[in-house]
């Protein structure tokens, strides 16, 4: 449906941009559709993760549609019109409180890119290609491109891709820092499965604590943000989790998480 697949698996939201005739390049009905499936995995509290990805095996997404069809606004009026929660309504999201996996399986360009930018952890493909390439075509990154990359690279790195419109390969983003795992195309989604192992060997309550606690203290000094009594926060510290994972440390043995 406009563009978008989206399927829950074994408790992870897995969201698939589906254009790959347009490497999976992002219009308007799609944007819409993307956050209609985000809030509805916001309002899911039985989701441990999502898997953010793009059809085919040529690109994660390419951006916005630059087509003739696909082009309907001047820079002014996108720069007017921005979605809060940022491209694909993700890259600027500070509302969802599940880990967000980019499962990069070719080109991340533009406002893909910027998808990567707004994930937790990133595994990538070894052909894939990444970039803020706006200038290129006398636009710019505005969804949280320029200034996120700046935030999370170091900042001559970040700015020999921002300056120039250079595409990175996968392995010059996890050099930068930005790539969790570069593997083999055919590994990839073992890859990711991996790191889903990981995440369901935490409490689920702990790790929405984490994701909210980082993700609405940005702003803020470590003293200040340690004061906050966020609500994900409160509900790991009473929660059964906590109890059970104590006991399970004491008698040896991997916990079972309550209502998994």
């Amino acid at each position: 449906m406009n563009g978008v697949s989206f399927e829950v698996r074994n408790g992870v939201a897995w969201v698939v941009i589906d254009r790959p005739h347009v490497l999976n390049a992002v219009d308007g009905p799609t944007t819409a559709r993307l956050n209609e499936i985000w809030e509805q995995i916001e309002a899911d509290a039985s989701l441990r993760a999502v898997v953010v990805t793009g059809a085919g095996e040529r690109a994660f997404c390419v951006g916005a549609d630059m087509s003739a069809a696909g082009v309907d606004k001047t820079g002014l009026e996108y720069w007017a019109d921005l979605d809060p929660n940022g491209f694909g309504g993700l890259s600027l999201r500070q509302t969802l409180d599940i880990p967000v996996i980019a499962r990069v399986n070719g080109y991340a360009l533009g406002g893909g890119m910027e998808m990567v930018l707004g994930a937790d952890i990133v595994v990538a493909a070894e052909h894939a290609k990444f970039g803020l390439t706006e200038p290129r075509v006398g636009r710019l990154a505005l969804d949280g491109g320029i200034h996120q990359l700046v935030r999370r690279v170091p900042y001559t790195q970040a700015m020999s891709m921002l300056l120039t419109g250079r595409k990175a390969s996968a392995e010059e983003m996890a050099a930068m820092g930005l790539v969790n795992e570069v593997v083999p195309a055919e590994e990839l989604d073992a890859a990711v499965e991996r790191w889903l192992e990981q995440i369901r060997a935490c409490a689920p309550t702990s790790v929405r604590a984490v994701k909210q606690m980082v993700t609405r203290t940005a702003h803020l000094t470590p003293t200040e943000a340690r004061a906050m009594r966020l609500p994900a926060l409160m509900a790991a510290l009473d929660s059964k989790d906590s109890a059970e994972g104590v006991l399970a440390f004491q008698e040896k043995r991997a916990p079972i998480w309550p209502g998994e």
